[in-house]
Formats: C-alpha cells, sequence, structure tokens
C-alpha cells in the first residue's frame, strides 16, 4: 500500500490529523510530529505514529520518496485491505497520542 503525508515537524505533539487535498488536488494524510526534522528524527518519529495508528510494525512502514520534504511518498507491507480500512478511518477521525 502506498500513500502520500504532508508532514509538519515540530509541530507540538504528535497526531494524524486527517485527509486534505494538496496544491495539485491529490489526497495526502496530514501528520505532525512534536520531532525535529534533524538527523532524520521526524521521519522517526512519523514511522513510529503511522505504524501504531496502522497497527503495523514499524519495521513494515517505509519513506519511499520526500526524505527531507514536507511531502513524503509511504509505503506499508501488510494486508492491503485492513491497511486501507484504517487509513480512512483516519480521514474519518484523526488520531493523536
Amino acid at each position: 500500500m502506498r500513500f502520500a503525508v504532508r508532514l509538519t515537524p515540530k509541530g507540538g505533539r504528535d497526531a494524524v490529523e486527517g485527509w486534505i487535498a494538496g496544491a495539485d488536488g491529490a489526497k495526502l494524510l496530514k501528520v505532525r510530529v512534536a520531532a525535529p526534522p534533524e538527523a532524520g528524527k521526524a521521519n522517526e518519529a512519523l514511522i513510529a505514529l503511522l505504524a501504531k495508528a496502522l497497527g503495523v510494525a514499524k519495521r513494515d512502514i517505509r519513506i519511499a520518496g520526500g526524505e527531507t520534504v514536507r511531502t513524503k511518498w509511504i509505503e506499508v507491507d501488510g494486508d492491503p485491505v485492513e491497511i486501507d480500512r484504517r487509513l480512512r478511518a483516519l480521514g474519518d477521525r484523526g488520531t493523536k497520542t
């Protein structure tokens, strides 16, 4: 499963805030993390938050593109039907930790 994320580092808290439309109209999952964008800390926090929200291990999530920019492509290994269901649920209510 592959999807796009709009990440806000140093966002004050770790939270998945739901789906938004990007400048080109594409769907992006809006996520904020408290970690700074230094030495990969924000990316690590993103992976940990997504793993918890999607119910998968951190090793099953990777950043497939955009490691150094706010818009990232995420790939998740696992049951695509279940992951899609959980992603849709995140858009409905978001999740905070």
